[in-house]
């Protein structure tokens, strides 16, 4: 699916050197950061998910542990 994305002049700068730089186009530039953000908010939700699960178990020995 094509898509337009507009950027300020200094973002439209820094994405010309981030590409220059690595030797890669600009929209291979851009589609790496979607991928690298896509998979931290998945590892966050999963850590999230584990913690959920995990925290309950362990809730009475933390309690006596007392705050960090």
């Amino acid at each position: 699916m094509a898509m337009t994305l507009r950027l300020t002049d200094e973002e439209s700068d820094r994405l010309a050197e981030l590409a220059a730089a690595e030797g890669r186009s600009k929209q291979e530039i851009v589609r790496s950061a979607l991928a690298e953000r896509w998979a931290r908010q998945c590892k966050d939700q999963q850590l999230g998910e584990v913690m959920q699960r995990v925290l309950p178990h362990y809730r009475g020995l933390l309690d006596k542990l007392g705050p960090a």
